[in-house]
């Protein structure tokens, strides 16, 4: 019986994992695919996962839709292509008559490759508007006022002012419509904020600088900005907002957008040095976050999948070779240029690309392990 619990336990965890990793990857491959197709480039495979094969279909075009064993990512090979990485195949180009070139990706120009390589990580922010807007649009949302409760002694909210009943209306001009969006604000913010709060007397001008503490969730520790102020939690505080269409998509544009910048922002702070990279994670932290949200509902995992599918293009945007941000990076040099890169300094911005992913690959793994250790020992 016990066995039988662990067994179900690890299913609850890797089913919903595969359910959101192969949502998020086959929609960015599906827009290599159809930019592709609408290219006029043939496509040999489309594949969900790596290594052997366990079904496959061959539709009128010639393409073989796979799904393979390794179900950890995927690609498009297109007719010509040495791998699913869109590396040329140069000796059966090179016998190829040009009849047959012409519907190669290599034998497109530049501008086609590039819309071809760009529209896998567009495809991954049109999934998120979509599933954003959705869940708006079907759910709604649960809004608590930002109104403050409780201010933390010796916060950086004490030291700026704040005082129970102040209503924050808005943080540097941006409005704030919920005690969510103050915290969001708040907690990806590194540096002064001006909040603008209302009181029976009228408003007021509060600057306050969120201290950078570590927060434990159920989903591990994150470090964030603290104000120090609780909500204002009573029955009047809470009301439910519904949404239409153009509200709906304007909301999960908006939340896409948001997701983006932090994003940034955490990254260049990874770089400057100002934030920890322990924070990078990778497909076991990804599984666990899953299984949590699947307890949650299925609103929740969709959520995750749009969060993750956001990521998935950021990532791929980033200018490495071997991502498809290396391969714009590569497209915008041979514009400029009117010739490409040398195929030699290609094969070799691939073997720094390859490296990049693998060290990368290899740390998030780390951060994962670690986290789950110290939630072992704890």
């Amino acid at each position: 019986m016990a066995a039988l619990t662990h067994l179900f336990s690890v299913f609850t965890y890797i089913i919903p994992f595969l359910f959101v990793l192969t949502l998020v990857v086959f929609f960015h491959e599906l827009g290599h695919f159809l930019v592709g197709r609408w290219c006029g480039v043939k496509v040999d495979a489309f594949s969900l996962g790596f290594g052997p094969e366990l079904l496959h279909y061959v539709d009128r075009k010639g393409t073989r839709w796979r799904l393979a064993a390794l179900p950890l990512g995927g690609y498009v090979k297109f007719h010509g292509d040495a791998n699913g990485a869109s590396m040329t195949d140069e000796n059966a180009v090179a016998v190829m008559p040009e009849s047959e070139k012409a519907v190669t990706f290599f034998g497109q120009p530049v501008w086609k490759r590039a819309a071809i390589v760009l529209a896998g990580p567009v495809a991954n922010f049109i999934l998120a508007i979509v599933l954003f807007t959705g869940l708006l649009y079907v759910n709604g949302r649960d809004v608590l006022s930002p109104q403050v409760g409780k201010v933390r002694p010796a916060s950086a909210a004490a030291e700026a002012g704040f005082q129970p009943d102040d209503l924050i209306v808005s943080i540097d001009g941006r409005p704030i419509r919920s005690f969510e969006d103050m915290q969001r604000v708040v907690q990806t913010t590194a540096g002064p904020l001006t909040f603008v709060v209302r009181r029976p007397g009228g408003d007021v001008t509060l600057n306050a600088t969120p201290r950078r503490e570590v927060l434990k969730t159920r989903f591990g520790d994150t470090t964030v900005g603290i104000l120090g102020v609780e909500a204002a939690n009573t029955k009047t505080s809470w009301h439910k907002e519904t949404y239409g269409v153009v509200d709906s998509v304007q909301m999960g544009t908006a939340e896409t957008w948001f997701i983006v910048t932090t994003t940034g922002n955490y990254l260049r702070g990874v770089v400057m040095g100002r934030e920890s990279a322990d924070q990078i994670s990778g497909p076991i932290r990804i599984a666990e976050v899953s299984g949590e949200m699947a307890k949650l509902g299925f609103g929740a995992l969709l959520n995750l999948a749009a969060i993750l599918s956001v990521s998935i293009g950021l990532l791929n945007l980033v200018p490495i070779p071997l991502l498809d941000g290396g391969h714009l990076l590569f497209y915008v040099y041979e514009a400029v240029r009117g010739r490409a890169l040398g195929d030699r300094t290609q094969q070799f911005g691939f073997r720094i690309g390859l490296t990049f992913v693998a060290c990368l690959t290899i740390f998030a793994a780390y951060n994962d392990i670690s986290r789950l250790v110290r939630q072992v020992v704890h």
